[in-house]
């Protein structure tokens, strides 16, 4: 399209969740103690794995990266959302639209392979736990995280240049509470062909491969542990994995039926509600998954209150 046609946008308006004055209320209400909650349970349980040195292991490791995740994208999303709640401008500058939609796009991607790499660290921990330690070194960890920030970092760098390099010439107005993908290219009066094969494309690659990687290591696993002859043994094998099985199962599920449905059954509205439940539920949820199904996580959570108390 000609460059001329193209009006050069200053900020985009985020029309929210509702428009209903009474509705706004209640929301900034709920989701105010949702984001409370993920802020306090997050920063919690990175404090308490830093803090106890019971807690100094790879699984560990990964879960406070994994909690690390989960607060920067939801904040990146949840403060921006409660004051426009409350706000009677909802507007967002062009270069903030883009950085808030670079920041949630490299801490999501970076939370789809850490899922696949904490699978990995089990498959290891249960199939040889003589060698797990020389497996898992901090070395190997270090690399394995460094590899995970990088996809997700790369990732939103291609996406975010390819979007907010097309050409706006009509209206600001993202039907959204964030800025994200989908509403942005329907504003856009440049041909986004380019931008939804790229989604397809590497969303689509960096899904299917963290989702392969998690089912192979999950068979791997399960063999490992039907050759373990003790029933408690196996009990408490398949207990350590239950909760990651958990959270891969509702935040993987939730971007595919999100990025893959068919274009035919797209809804901003729905659209709306599976974000609100990526972007605030899940991190929300991940860290009561962990600690309420985690005994190593209970027994320091048990020390630290006694220390507390003592103190």
């Amino acid at each position: 399209m000609d460059e001329g046609n193209c009006s050069s946008l200053t900020e985009f308006l985020l029309l929210g969740i509702t428009d209903n004055s009474s509705m706004k209320v209640v929301l900034f209400i709920v989701f105010l103690i949702v984001y409370l909650i993920i802020f306090l349970t997050n920063v919690g349980m990175i404090f308490l794995i830093r803090m106890d040195p019971q807690l100094h292991t790879p699984m560990y490791f990964f879960l406070s990266h994994l909690s690390f995740s989960d607060l920067c994208y939801s904040t990146a999303v949840g403060p921006k959302m409660l004051a426009d709640l409350l706000a009677g401008s909802r507007s967002i500058p062009f270069a903030g639209c883009a950085l808030q939609f670079f920041f949630v796009c490299i801490f999501t991607d970076a939370e789809c392979v850490l899922l696949a790499v904490m699978a990995f660290d089990r498959y290891k921990a249960i199939s040889n736990p003589l060698l797990y330690a020389a497996d898992m070194s901090s070395r190997v960890c270090y690399r394995l995280l460094t590899g995970v920030y990088l996809v997700g970092m790369a990732d939103a760098l291609i996406h975010t240049t390819l979007t907010f390099c097309l050409c706006f010439c009509g209206s600001n107005e993202i039907n959204h509470f964030f800025c994200d993908i989908p509403p942005i290219l329907i504003l856009s009066c440049s041909d986004t062909q380019i931008n939804e094969l790229t989604i397809f494309t590497i969303f689509g690659f960096i899904e299917l491969s963290t989702i392969s990687g998690v089912l192979v290591s999950y068979c791997y696993i399960i063999s490992s542990v039907l050759k373990i002859h003790s029933g408690g043994g196996r009990f408490k094998a398949f207990s350590t994995c239950a909760s990651h099985l958990i959270v891969v199962a509702i935040f993987q599920g939730t971007l595919f039926f999100m990025y893959f449905r068919p274009s035919s059954s797209y809804s901003l509205d729905q659209d709306k509600m599976s974000s609100l439940f990526y972007t605030l539920v899940i991190p929300m949820l991940n860290p009561m998954i962990y600690s309420l199904r985690n005994k190593d996580v209970k027994n320091a959570l048990k020390k630290l209150k006694s220390k507390i108390w003592l103190s």
